[in-house]
Formats: C-alpha cells, sequence, structure tokens
C-alpha cells in the first residue's frame, strides 16, 4: 500500500485555490492519503467547509487524526461529524483497517521525554495536565489492542520520540511530544509512525525498538529539496 501522508495545512478559505490544485496529483501517487492533526487554524467548521471540498475530490480514502488547533474553539465534535458524513476516516483512540493495513492513532498530548517526563506530582493543575497525557497514551493503547493485521500504521499529531522535534526550539521541546505514546507503540508493534506538530523540526526518526517514525508537518515537507505537499511511504 503506498501511504501519503501530511499535517498542519492549517487551512483557511484563502489557501483554498493553491492546495485544492496541488494535492490533485495524490491520488496518482497513494492509495490512501493521511492528514496527521491540525488541518484547521482555529477549529472552525467554516474552515473546515472547503477543506472537505478539497479532499472529496480526491476520490481517495482519507484517514485523519485531529491537532490541537483543531481544538482551539471547542467545536472538534463538529469537525469530526463533518468530516465522517463525507466518507473521511476520523480516528481518535480508534482503529481502522484495510486492504490488509491497520491504522490506529489518536492526537495524543504533551509532557516530555524519558527522565524528563512530567509527573502527576504536586498542585492539582500539574495533576489535571498530566491526566491528559496520560490519557492519550491509554487511548493508542486501546486503539493498536483492537488492530489484527500484521501490517500496522500509527498516526498521532503530537511526536512519540525527541528526534524529530530537533531544530525546534529547546525551550518548548516538552510542549511537542512525549515518550508515552512511544512507550505503547514499541510495546505493540507498528511498522510506520506518523505524526506533525512541529514545523520545523526533522523528517525521520525511530523510537528506542527501532520503530520509524516520520514528521510529515507541511512546512517542513516543503523546506525539503525538492520541496512537497506531501509524502508517499510503501508498506
Amino acid at each position: 500500500m503506498r501511504i501519503a501522508a501530511t499535517a498542519d495545512l492549517h487551512f483557511t478559505p484563502a489557501r483554498f485555490s493553491a492546495l485544492h490544485d496541488q494535492l490533485n496529483r495524490v491520488r496518482d501517487e497513494s492509495d490512501v492519503f493521511v492528514l496527521a492533526g491540525d488541518l484547521t487554524n482555529f477549529g472552525k467548521p467554516e474552515e473546515m467547509e472547503p477543506l472537505l471540498n478539497v479532499l472529496v475530490r480526491l476520490r481517495l480514502q482519507t484517514i485523519v487524526v485531529l491537532g490541537n488547533h483543531d481544538y482551539e474553539s471547542g467545536r472538534e465534535a463538529d469537525l469530526m461529524r463533518m468530516m465522517t458524513q463525507e466518507g473521511i476516516k476520523v480516528i481518535d483512540g480508534s482503529a481502522y483497517e484495510r486492504d490488509g493495513v491497520g491504522f490506529a492513532g489518536t492526537k495524543g498530548f504533551v509532557g516530555g521525554f524519558g527522565r524528563g517526563v512530567l509527573t502527576a506530582f504536586g498542585e492539582t493543575e500539574i495533576k489535571t495536565f498530566v491526566r491528559a497525557g496520560i490519557d492519550e497514551a491509554l487511548k493508542l493503547e486501546r486503539a493498536m489492542s483492537q488492530l489484527r493485521t500484521k501490517t500496522r500504521v500509527i498516526i498521532l499529531h503530537y511526536s512519540p520520540i525527541a528526534a524529530t522535534v530537533e531544530r525546534e526550539a529547546h525551550e518548548i521541546y516538552p510542549f511537542l511530544d512525549t515518550s508515552r505514546l512511544a512507550d505503547v507503540i514499541d510495546r505493540h508493534g507498528a511498522d510506520l509512525v506518523l505524526h506533525g506538530h512541529a514545523h520545523n523540526g526533522k523528517c525521520d526518526g525511530k523510537t528506542s525498538a527501532g520503530i520509524p517514525v516520520h514528521n510529515v508537518a507541511i512546512t517542513l515537507l516543503q523546506s525539503q529539496n525538492p520541496p512537497g505537499l506531501y509524502r508517499v511511504f510503501d508498506v
């Protein structure tokens, strides 16, 4: 299966024409299109409507997770419903299988890496923050446990490893990713992990168990030579 993947479109009506024209080739180069979060800029249905026009016209199975920007206006349930009604598969702690390939994912959350992972100690506010990250890791575990396919693809918005957020400002590393997600992935096993969120990070990395992780943030892909709007993977 050929999987085209991108993330962080931050779509607005002003970007409609350019994105529509440049994405037309994706259906000729892939079997499935993955969007790893931040589809919209402010999480508003009026941003999603023109993006749906682009995605539906691709006539290609599209699989998405939401990103933090998609939660900004508190309309994430509306965005999910709009996409689902158009045949787009939204995974949020859930799984989807197609042609022998299993897809599992969730948005993810922040929290840091390794010995630097924030723990639920001290103020109630810290415990609430940490609980959100743990809940996302549990959602991913639930999704992966549902897969029955030999080939497994994980879709996240936040990174599960530090390697693919390198080149971002060190001060914001803990807000880009968490190894809690990688722990789940390594425990259950996967063939490919896709994420976004780190606009200025690195394209490629691996979990401690050697599972390949790829940052497909669109700004990062456009900075490569040659530049692109998406990246194609064979599984």
